[in-house]
């Protein structure tokens, strides 16, 4: 059955991370994909009660174990890690503009006696909520601009769509120029790798190169030793 299934699975990575924790040691608590097996094994192995059983769920997780064990999954998952740092400051700037913009959104839009224009912007979080919406393009027209203009703001318009070209447009863009450039990264660091591997064979195949060469010609400077002595050997017999 399928209990079944799941039980054999969950032993075999429970007997891989033993093993290597008899092989590394400590060492093995030092890299993070190491931790989250460990985490997830012991998530696995905790009884199915019903006091466990949100814990229990999160089996689950077993499956991102691929992650790590895929090369080309990994370098994508190492490369957005890489790249969370330049991502949460992206956010910090969209959270920037997007505060910018509501403030402006209640000061213009936000003093109106329609009801449906106030639940938009009738005051900071909502018209961040709003802008949000906006920022999404879900709905933003008729949901949004639509209600804004007909409360008496004919160019309303130019507000939001300057706010869609820089939050939509132009910072989202930037996420996917992050992340390709991360990517990127990522490639030419595997690139240098692999690189430096193969100068490092290099060198030492120059190196085995060279002491065999050296050999020889040790080997070739006793023979001119041996027939020099020789030579003279026998030049000394027939005076």
């Amino acid at each position: 059955s399928l209990d079944a299934v799941d039980q054999t699975i969950t032993y075999v990575f429970a007997v891989e991370i033993l093993l290597k924790l008899v092989v590394y040691r400590l060492q093995f608590f030092r890299r993070g994909w190491n931790w989250f097996d460990f985490i997830v094994i012991g998530v696995s192995l905790i009884p199915g009660t019903q006091a466990f059983g949100v814990l229990r769920a999160l089996r689950v997780l077993r499956i991102l174990r691929l992650l790590h064990i895929v090369p080309m999954m990994r370098r994508i998952t190492e490369a957005l890690m890489k790249a969370l740092p330049g991502m949460g400051a992206i956010f910090a700037v969209l959270a920037l503009i997007t505060y910018v913009a509501a403030v402006m959104a209640t000061n213009m839009y936000g003093n109106t006696e329609n009801e449906e224009v106030t639940e938009l912007f009738g005051d900071l979080p909502r018209s961040a909520y709003s802008l949000f919406q906006v920022m999404t393009m879900d709905g933003w027209r008729f949901e949004v601009v639509q209600k804004v203009i007909d409360d008496g703001n004919p160019y309303a318009w130019m507000f939001f769509l300057i706010f869609i070209f820089i939050a939509s447009f132009a910072i989202l863009n930037l996420f996917i120029a992050l992340i390709v450039d991360s990517l990127a990264a990522e490639q030419q660091a595997i690139i240098e790798e692999g690189l430096d591997e193969i100068e490092g064979e290099l060198e030492g195949e120059l190196m085995t190169a060279e002491k065999e060469r050296a050999a020889v010609l040790s080997a070739i400077q006793e023979m001119r030793s041996e027939i020099a002595a020789l030579r003279a050997s026998v030049e000394a017999q027939s005076k």
